[in-house]
C-alpha cells in the first residue's frame, strides 16, 4: 500500500531522493520538487500539519517511478514546498514575510504576491501560514540545508547528461488542485485539463518532445492543455534553452485523477495512471534515443 502519511522531521536520507538509470542511460532528467512529505521540526507554522499538506504534490515521484527503468534520472524533494519551494528562484522572496530586510536585492513575482513564493506566506486567500515574521537567519538556513542541496543534485544530473550526450531533456513534474483556476483567480471558460504541459509558450522545450507527451496522453484518453493555466516558472525558463539542446518541460497532473485531495490517499485509478505514465516514459525514451 502506498503511504499517504506526512512525517514531522527530516527525511533520514536527506533533502532529496535520487534514482539513477536502471537501463542504458539517456539524457532524460526528471524532478519532482513538491512531493516531499517530511516537515522539518523548526517550521514553526501556525496551522495544523493536515492543512499544510494542501501544498504537496503527493505521490508524484511514485507515479513517475518508471523513469529510471527506461534510462532516465529521477530526483525528488523530501521536504515540503510550503517550507521552502525549490521551484522558485532565490530572489523570489516576499519581503513582507521578513522581520528585517533581506541582504540582497529581491524580485518577487506575481505568485509571490499571492503568497506562494520561495517561502509560502499563506495556504489560500484567507489562511496565513505564520503568526509571526521570519528572521533572515532562519530563511537562510532553509536555503542552505534544503534548497541548495536539491538544486546541486538537479544541476549535476542535468550538466552530466549534457556533457555526455550534447543534449538534455528535463521534465519538471507536478500535480495541480482541481480548483486551480479559482486558486489562480482565473475565470476560465472550460474545465481544468487532466494534464497541463508548460513550456512558457514554446520557449523552453523543442516541440517534438511536447508533441510526444501530448499525443501519448491523448491516445490514453486524457485531456491535455498547453500553458493553461500553468506555463512553468522561472526555473524551466532558466534551464530550457532549446537552441543549446537544453530542453525543459513542466507537466502538471490533475490530482483527482489519482488520489483523494483531502486525505492524500490514492484512489482506485492510481495504479492505472502509474501504468500509463510508465508507457509514456517508454515513449519519451524512444523519442530521445532517436534524437541522439
Amino acid at each position: 500500500m502506498i503511504e499517504a502519511q506526512a512525517v514531522q522531521g527530516d527525511a533520514p536520507a536527506g533533502p532529496f531522493t535520487l534514482a539513477l538509470p536502471q537501463a542504458d542511460a539517456l539524457p532524460l532528467v526528471c524532478d519532482s520538487p513538491h512531493s516531499g512529505t517530511h516537515y522539518p521540526l523548526d517550521f514553526g507554522a501556525a496551522v495544523p500539519l493536515e492543512r499544510l499538506r494542501g501544498g504537496e504534490d503527493t505521490h508524484i515521484d511514485t507515479l513517475w517511478s518508471a523513469i529510471p527503468q527506461v534510462g532516465g534520472t529521477l530526483i525528488g524533494a523530501t521536504f515540503p514546498r510550503v517550507y521552502i519551494d525549490p521551484n522558485r528562484t532565490l530572489d523570489d522572496l516576499d519581503p513582507e514575510l521578513l522581520v528585517s530586510p533581506w541582504p540582497t536585492l529581491l524580485s518577487p513575482g506575481e505568485k509571490t504576491r499571492l503568497g506562494y513564493g520561495l517561502i509560502w506566506r499563506r495556504l489560500d486567500a484567507t489562511t496565513p501560514i505564520y503568526d509571526r515574521l521570519l528572521t533572515v537567519a532562519e530563511v537562510q538556513r532553509r536555503i542552505d540545508a534544503y534548497y541548495r542541496p536539491y538544486h546541486a543534485a538537479l544541476s549535476e544530473a542535468v550538466e552530466a547528461a549534457h556533457r555526455r550526450f550534447g543534449a538534455v531533456w528535463h521534465l519538471n513534474l507536478h500535480s495541480m488542485p482541481n480548483n486551480a483556476y479559482a486558486r489562480l483567480k482565473i475565470d476560465s471558460p472550460h474545465p481544468l485539463a487532466d494534464f497541463v504541459l508548460g513550456d512558457r509558450d514554446g520557449t523552453t522545450c523543442e516541440p517534438g518532445l511536447v508533441d510526444v507527451v501530448e499525443t501519448g496522453l491523448k491516445a490514453m484518453g486524457y485531456t491535455v492543455a498547453r500553458n493553461d493555466p500553468y506555463k512553468g516558472v522561472q526555473l524551466i525558463a532558466q534551464m530550457g534553452r532549446p537552441a543549446e539542446r537544453r530542453n525543459s518541460l513542466q507537466i502538471e497532473i490533475r490530482r483527482p485523477l489519482y488520489m483523494d485531495e483531502a486525505t492524500k490517499v490514492p484512489n482506485a485509478d492510481f495504479a492505472a495512471l502509474q501504468r500509463d505514465l510508465a508507457t509514456l516514459s517508454g515513449q519519451l525514451a524512444a523519442y530521445i534515443r532517436a534524437q541522439l
